[in-house]
């Protein structure tokens, strides 16, 4: 199948995320609205030949002229927001799709005691018809709802009064079960079953807070009569009500009708992304790329994209990540709740519709210093960052090294070497303190420019040191930091006694243990050049000394280094090591070399 260069091109740059995807023809007219758990899979079998679709699907895809999507945090979210898109828009395509088929609906019937069930078809004479439903998965999650909270019979027995009384039918295996009250055996009131019925109603009709109400009140009222078992299953149908209806900021009626806007910038692009709600519901979203060629400030460009989609004299709910207060509306920022996370998502689509419209050979670095900016909640996407690691073995040889990386990628010209000066001995800590005082220092001087982010390898001890080296430059704070402990990978912040964890396959983590393994290559490199030489200098020294052997050059390098450090210390103390008579020989061949 023939695609243009510009639909192949944004599908080749879909993110592989849970999110909805809206087709648009070459009039820009919205044809198709669909859900996916992997964006980029689903989007690309539209154009696989060898896939055996309909000619329905096939003509939906010749008229793609393109692409937009929306990205949710899971499947269930994608299916929410696909029935609200289109149930808003009304696609061409998504009836055609249907292969003949209605949406399904759920039936409440007019009988005595009503049955709740699923029907593709709508006769009004039967019953009262709640919908439609794009996804049978979304009917059957409701049905499984309404059997948990409810004891509504599934038989088919004509409950007629007369037919009750006279004590035609007997209880099944349901009533057993406890799935049914039995009003077959006139076990249950008519009264109290369309107690749940009315209850049923105003759960399909999106109004929860009456049902939750009642749960909570008939809870209260077991509690005050000691009837404690049947007031923990009240409390059970409530738990369950919250959580069916909290799993999602996609449709949650506690959200009502509100609009939110949230500003980023990333690599210098300036984007508001929009959302409009309505009954708890996401019906419209849109993002805007704003030029500032005009330098405006984040709030202006708050204005403007508000101001295209009220009406001033309106007072509507208006949520953003920006405070902005003028005649006409004010913002309001969430803090918690549903609404933070609702701009939270707003972000996570201007992130992936960034990358969507990056070149391809930037993309995948891109995606992990995005990742690392927001989960390090840092102010610009770290294109410079350097990493910091000790090398020492018992002690012996002690270097640090530097390496940077620009752009996610290795700048090998930038890394450093460090001999330590002023710390004795294996002191992790202050040599870190060292090493990242020196290194600052030198660009402070210079005035060269700073990384957006130092990484430490090690754990709260280094990382504290190394801060208290920027704050003796009076730099902490100016330049983020954090440290890796290697066990668990795990990210600490100055400040915070929890780690933070990374996602395991995420870029962001990834290009941090590139940072981190580059390090400890580098210096470990390094460090073991530098034993090497110590190693074969001391050799050379005693390889022609008659009655010196292998462990007695093993020991003096492990424990002076040097014959020349050795010979400084107390003779005693010599003796008692390599004994007076292996001195005695060393001294006389020094002397001996030295007189030549």
């Amino acid at each position: 199948m023939e695609i243009n260069s510009t639909v192949k091109e944004q599908i080749s740059n879909l993110p592989q995320l849970p999110g909805v995807y809206k087709y648009y023809n070459d009039e820009n007219v919205l044809i198709y609205i669909g859900k996916a758990k992997n964006l980029k899979k689903r989007v690309s079998s539209y154009f696989n030949e060898n896939a055996g679709h309909s000619f329905k699907t096939i003509s939906l895809a010749r008229k793609i002229a393109n692409i937009e999507f929306v990205v949710v945090n899971n499947e269930y979210e994608a299916l929410l927001l696909e029935n609200n898109l289109i149930k808003q828009n009304k696609p061409k395509y998504n009836i055609l799709l249907k292969d003949d088929k209605t949406y399904p609906y759920i039936c409440i019937t007019h009988e005595r005691f009503p049955k709740v069930y699923t029907s593709r078809k709508v006769d009004k004479r039967i019953g009262t018809y709640f919908g439609p439903y794009t996804s049978g998965k979304t009917v059957r999650l409701l049905l499984d709802l309404f059997q948990k909270l409810f004891t509504i019979r599934t038989c088919n027995l004509g409950l007629s009064k007369q037919a009750v009384e006279s004590g035609k039918y007997k209880t099944c295996l349901e009533y057993h079960i406890g799935n049914c009250k039995g009003p077959c055996e006139n076990l249950q009131t008519e009264e109290s079953y369309m107690a749940e019925i009315q209850q049923i109603k105003s759960i399909l009709s999106g109004q929860i807070t009456p049902v939750k109400e009642d749960l909570n009140s008939l809870m209260k009222a077991y509690v005050e009569e000691l009837a404690f078992e049947k007031a923990h299953v009240a409390k059970q149908k409530l738990d369950l009500l919250d959580n069916y209806y909290s799993k999602s900021i996609i449709i949650n009626p506690n959200l009502g009708k509100l609009k939110s806007y949230v500003h980023d910038v990333i690599d210098g692009k300036n984007y508001v992304y929009y959302f409009c709600i309505n009954n708890g519901a996401i019906i419209e979203s849109q993002i805007y790329t704003i030029s500032n060629s005009l330098d405006e400030t984040e709030e202006e460009m708050i204005c403007t994209a508000i101001l295209q989609h009220i009406e001033p004299e309106q007072k509507e709910e208006i949520i953003s990540n920006i405070a902005v207060k003028n005649d006409f509306f004010e913002t309001y920022i969430p803090k918690i709740g549903d609404k933070k996370k609702l701009i939270d998502l707003s972000i996570k689509n201007i992130h992936e519709y960034h990358l969507a419209h990056t070149p391809s050979f930037e993309k995948k670095e891109n995606i992990g210093l995005i990742e690392i900016k927001n989960t390090l909640s840092l102010k610009d996407i770290p294109n410079h960052i350097e990493c910091f690691d000790n090398s020492n073995i018992q002690g012996t040889s002690p270097v640090s090294a530097m390496v940077c990386f620009k752009n996610g990628k290795p700048s090998k010209k930038d890394y450093r070497h460090y001999l330590v000066k002023t710390v004795e001995g294996p002191n992790d800590f202050d040599t870190m303190y060292e090493v990242v005082f020196r290194r600052y220092k030198r660009l402070k001087e210079e005035e060269a420019p700073l990384p957006q982010l130092i990484i430490i390898d090690g754990g709260k001890g280094q990382l504290s040191r190394a801060c208290d080296a920027l704050k003796d430059l009076d730099m902490y704070g100016k330049i983020p930091i954090i440290s890796i402990a290697k066990r668990l990978e795990e990210i600490y912040v100055p400040g915070d006694e929890f780690a933070i964890h990374f996602n395991k396959k995420s870029e962001g983590l990834k290009i941090i243990q590139q940072l981190r393994d580059e390090a400890h290559r580098f210096g470990i490199t390094h460090h073991r050049n530098l034993r090497s030489k110590k190693v074969l200098k001391i050799d050379s020294q005693l390889d022609n000394i008659k009655g010196i052997g292998e462990k007695t050059k093993e020991l003096i390098q492990k424990e002076y280094k040097t014959i020349a450090l050795m010979l400084q210390k107390p003779e005693q103390e010599i003796i008692d090591k390599i004994g007076k008579a292996k001195l005695e020989i060393i001294k006389k061949s020094l002397e001996a070399n030295s007189a030549q």
